[in-house]
């Protein structure tokens, strides 16, 4: 018999796991560091950071495998690395022959510096402002440098694992990676493929991306010891910290998955999307969008606010985000917040991007395995107007098996998904 969800879909698993991210490569290396409160931040070496306000980071400084890609950007190779380790993990098909869609968040569509340059160096003069000569190399590609990331990657992903039809890539910023298993979530419960490959990548972090984002005073300025700068939800914070790594989810019918006799890591209970057009980068004062996205996934769940045991937060550290999470947390669960552990990765690892959904994802999911709560790290000065159980410090032995994972992007971005453990 067809096993279902409360409205009658079909139950979806987590069958596979991959990560990368500052902290090392891999789940296992991952888990370790991240609940013993490691810190993955440190001095940026890759570029030169006189003069600027902010020179720290997570970033993947090691090395990542020659088995990854070959190819020019980090943020390719950090997705084949993520996805390799899930779809062996999970052991359904085999790389180069997987069979279900790809679905993959990436970062945004744009040059950097050093890319424009590089085209307009490269292309012939000719009549017209500079302006012109960058989009004709960029439109041509003639000198080979022009490299369109977001469709790119996608493509280049789904030819090396041999996923099936056509990658979907998307972008819905810092919620991005949360997106791309909302998707597929959704298009493996209406039973339109029985598995899916998802990943979530980010490895951007260049000069430009950092005064962009100190240049909208996002960014933590505490570079004298860059492991304590990230500080989710503490009274002292001063923004947030940029991090780069991936993860990659092999998402299969439960059923399917049962059938071959897969690992389940987890099952996918619901999620929950709502979007706000109040401000480019703000949310609306209200979080009604944050508490509207919380709500749906709730109900899509099928539970009673009071199942979630444990939040896995967006927790970026800014002082805007940090208050509209924790008053759209207690909007939703009420009284019930009081009892419910909260914790942000980003103190350990920064803030990923576009891949940062994904990852949680990844470590709501161990949080459930393994019943430890990691903790958020740096909490040393409380904030009075954040009533909440934030995990301080230290790792928590405790049973979590309902998990809410928060991400919210800019532009009014807001997905929540929540997992659970096998049914017994």
């Amino acid at each position: 018999m067809a096993t279902r969800d409360h409205q009658g879909r079909h139950v979806i698993a987590v069958t596979g796991i991959g990560c990368v991210t500052s902290l090392g490569r891999g789940v296992e290396d991952n888990w370790r560091e991240l609940v013993a409160g490691r810190s993955g931040v440190r001095r940026i070496k890759r570029f030169p950071t006189d003069g600027m306000s902010t020179t720290i980071a997570g970033l993947i400084d090691f090395d990542i495998g020659a088995d990854a890609v070959a190819d020019r950007t980090l943020t390719e190779r950090l997705a084949h690395v993520a996805a390799r380790e899930a779809v062996e993990n999970a052991g359904l098909g085999r790389v180069g022959d997987f069979p279900g869609p790809l679905f993959m968040a990436v970062p945004p569509v744009e040059y950097n510096w050093d890319e424009r340059r590089a085209i307009y160096d490269h292309t012939p003069p000719g009549p017209g402002a500079v302006y012109d000569r960058l989009i004709a190399g960029a439109r041509h590609n003639t000198s080979g440098v022009g490299y369109f990331p977001f469709g790119r990657i996608a493509d280049t992903v789904a030819d090396s694992f041999g996923t099936k039809g056509l990658p979907i890539a998307v972008q819905t910023a810092c919620a991005s990676g949360a997106t791309a298993i909302q998707i597929a979530f959704e298009t493996l419960r209406r039973g339109d493929a029985e598995a899916a490959l998802v990943v979530g990548t980010e490895g951007f972090l260049h000069e430009e991306a950092v005064i962009r984002f100190s240049l909208l005073s996002a960014l933590s300025t505490a570079n004298e010891f860059p492991e304590k700068a990230a500080k989710p939800f503490s009274g002292n914070r001063d923004g947030f910290v940029m991090g780069e790594g991936a993860a990659a989810l092999i998402l299969e019918d439960y059923d399917a998955a049962r059938a071959r006799g897969a690992e389940i890591y987890a099952i996918i209970r619901g999620c929950g999307e709502k979007a706000d057009d109040f401000h480019r980068t703000r949310s609306k004062p209200d979080a009604s969008a944050i508490i509207g996205a919380i709500r749906r996934a709730v109900d899509d769940a099928g539970l009673s606010p009071e199942a979630i045991q444990y939040v896995n937060a967006h927790g970026t550290g800014t002082e805007e985000n940090d208050k509209m999470e924790a008053f759209a947390l207690t909007s939703v669960f009420g009284e019930h917040m009081k009892s419910i552990p909260v914790s942000s990765n980003k103190s350990i690892v920064g803030h990923t991007l576009t891949a940062a959904g994904a990852l949680e994802a990844v470590f709501s999911i161990l949080t459930i395995r393994n019943s430890v709560l990691p903790p958020t790290i740096n909490y040393e000065v409380p904030d009075p107007d954040i009533q909440l159980d934030v995990v301080p410090n230290v790792a928590r032995p405790a049973r979590a098996e309902i998990v809410l994972s928060n991400s919210f992007g800019f532009g009014g971005q807001n997905v929540s998904l929540i997992f659970a453990a096998e049914p017994a």
